[in-house]
């Protein structure tokens, strides 16, 4: 596929009428699903296409991410679907808990074919500076309010202790990525909207049948799952049931095994109760973290 001008990765402003990640004029999902879409650029430093891009539907536009499937790399451990059609399916799950936390997200055609397209979430900066969500330490413990990950290579010799903060909206994010199997939730991968609302993006890599849990997010490992958690996953385990309208919409985006798994996962922590934890199996943090 040609490559538009590229554009740096970060904060772009959504066009004009555009109120990242609330709802314009129009309902976002309609918006992205039957908008014009215009492909403004391209993201740097992302493995697979990420094109920026405008969606304008009955007189609003928006800001949107639109990843087509002919650009995107295969990968031996991912063999069955598509990046784009995992993408959407977290989004589905992530509504389903109620939680929220993946932008807008659908599967639709594109000036390049079928893809995933997502709605841009645009940050405040001093929300996010006043929201730090991932830090360096010295010392071994993290300190009130952290949670710590592991040790990181800083340099000279010399390690910190990488963090994150004990916040709530990490912890639900933990969850659902539990859930889906996430297979790389990278500091990168967090974003703060304006009003604090935090976004989770990037979901190509899950839902596999096998366990492949890689994330920054191990602070509540081995801990009792909160009680909301127990709440939303017993919501969930129903909506997963062979005839409810969420598995059928998965069975469209992701295989019979893998809707299959994401139901055991969900049983397996409802049973246990708690955070799960590193197997041992795989390096459980994904590199580069951030």
């Amino acid at each position: 596929m040609p490559a538009p001008e590229r554009i740096p990765a970060g904060r772009v402003s959504p066009a004009s009428g555009a109120d990242a990640g609330a709802d314009a004029g129009v309902d976002a999902m309609e918006l992205l699903t039957h908008g014009e879409l215009t492909v403004r650029g391209r993201i740097r430093e992302a493995s697979n296409a990420v094109l920026y891009c405008t969606v304008a539907y009955e007189g609003e536009t928006a800001a949107c991410v639109y990843k087509p499937v002919a650009g995107e790399r295969p990968l031996w451990d991912f063999p069955d679907g598509t990046l784009a059609q995992r993408e959407v399916a977290a989004y589905e799950v992530s509504e389903a808990t109620g939680w929220g936390l993946v932008p807008p997200t659908v599967l639709r055609d594109g000036p390049y074919g079928e893809g995933m397209c997502q709605l841009w979430i645009e940050g405040s900066e001093a929300e996010a500076d006043s929201a730090e969500l991932l830090a360096l330490v010295e010392g071994e413990e993290p300190g009130d309010g952290w949670k710590a990950i592991g040790f990181a290579d800083v340099g000279e010799g010399r390690t910190a202790l990488l963090v994150h903060a004990d916040d709530v909206r990490l912890r639900r994010l933990a969850v659902l990525d539990a859930v889906i199997n996430n297979a790389d939730r990278k500091g990168g991968h967090l974003l703060v909207a304006s009003g604090g609302r935090l976004y989770g993006i990037d979901h190509g890599v899950t839902f596999n049948a096998e366990d492949k849990l890689r994330t920054l997010l191990w602070g509540w490992a081995g801990e009792p799952l909160a009680a909301e958690a127990v709440a939303v996953l017993e919501s969930l385990r129903d909506a997963l049931g062979e005839a409810a309208p969420l598995a059928l919409r998965l069975g469209k985006l992701i295989t019979g095994a893998e809707v299959d798994a994401l139901r055991a996962r969900v049983s397996a922590l409802l049973a246990s109760g708690l955070h799960p934890a590193p197997s041992g199996d795989w390096p459980p943090i994904p590199w580069p973290p951030v």
